[in-house]
């Protein structure tokens, strides 16, 4: 079984697909284009995308739903695609793909999740992309809680 090495959970063994493709990297990390989304049990609802290429590249993240319950996908027609999605509607959270909300770091003692532009995995073939809304419906620093309440 293939191993890759990671900052904050050393050498992690995982399947092949397991790995997420994103074809055009993420936003300001376009040359990196697989991650490993880890779901540590005893961390839940949290999760990790760790990157397969730089140990110490690791984003944290929360199920969108997880932070808001009523989040609607609004997601372009080039991302839709990207994922080889259907292009005639928007795809279903938890049914056809995962979608999580990327945590900044705190600011003023506060956590906040990025709803602006979530990550976005087909579930089916494990393609992924930072799907940027076009709209103003979220915020890029929707609050989530203090850093103490989430990681303790």
């Amino acid at each position: 079984m293939p191993q890759v090495l990671t900052k904050y959970f050393g050498s992690l063994e995982y399947l092949e697909d397991d790995v997420v493709q994103f074809p055009s990297g993420l936003p300001a990390f376009e040359e990196e284009l697989e991650f490993l989304v880890i779901e540590p049990a005893a961390k839940a609802p949290l999760a990790f995308l760790q990157s397969m290429r730089q140990p110490g590249l690791c984003f944290l993240a929360l199920p969108i739903l997880a932070v808001a319950p009523d989040y609607a996908l609004a997601m372009t027609l080039e991302d839709l695609e990207a994922l080889h999605m259907d292009t005639g509607r928007q795809p279903e959270i938890g049914r056809e793909v995962d979608c999580l909300a990327v945590i900044a770091p705190p600011q003023d003692g506060l956590l906040t999740a990025n709803l602006l532009a979530p990550v976005v995995i087909n579930r089916s073939n494990r393609f992924g992309v930072q799907a940027i809304r076009l709209d103003s419906t979220y915020s890029h620093q929707h609050p989530v809680a203090k850093p103490e309440d989430v990681c303790s």
